[in-house]
């Protein structure tokens, strides 16, 4: 069980994860109170990586006071990813993406850390992400950039950047600014 509290924002997250090398299978949950950038919610999810890391399947279900919203992704053997928001399948490849970031987690963050093994390596990568708002669960392309150093990792994002201080197996300590890990 790992779980990060939040550091300016009423926010907690939770997660079961089980490793098997690179491959990964998460249940895990976030609640966040209310600020000025969104409304109370919680998010239930369920990913699955595969043997090099790769995101295979990510199940989420929001809930705000008005409702409730749900988004399935999964990714083929041929990059293509189905979005699925209760209302028919999209798909897409999301610029070759074999990544999920979903806002506010201090999780999904780490993924492409580990898979790259950037908690071994130092060096930068940029790479195309399918981002997953909260708590809207919209999903759009988006392309990231990690460069670890022995002082951390500083992740580039459409929403800023920030540094990750990471255990030895690639998993978030330190989300600066965000979180930490309890």
């Amino acid at each position: 069980m790992l779980t990060w509290a939040g550091d300016s924002a009423a926010m907690l997250e939770s997660a079961r994860v089980q490793t098997s090398s690179r491959a990964i299978k998460v249940h895990g949950r976030l609640v966040a109170g209310r600020t000025a950038g969104y409304e109370s919610f919680s998010v239930s999810y369920e990913m699955l990586l595969d043997e090099r890391g790769v995101t295979r399947r990510l199940s989420m279900r929001s809930t705000v006071a008005r409702g409730d919203r749900q988004v399935s992704l999964s990714r083929n053997g041929d990059g293509l990813w189905l979005i699925d928001h209760g209302q028919g399948l999209q798909s897409s490849d999301f610029g070759g993406a074999v990544d999920v970031d979903v806002s506010l987690s201090s999780l999904f963050a780490t993924l492409p850390i580990r898979r790259l093994q950037l908690h071994e390596q130092h060096r930068t990568e940029t790479v195309p992400m399918v981002a997953v708002s909260l708590p809207e669960l919209t999903v759009q392309p988006a392309r990231y950039t990690f460069s670890s150093s022995p002082t951390g990792i500083e992740v580039g994002s459409p929403a800023g950047t920030a540094l990750i201080a990471v255990d030895d197996e690639g998993f978030a300590l330190d989300y600066a600014g965000m979180t930490h890990r309890i």
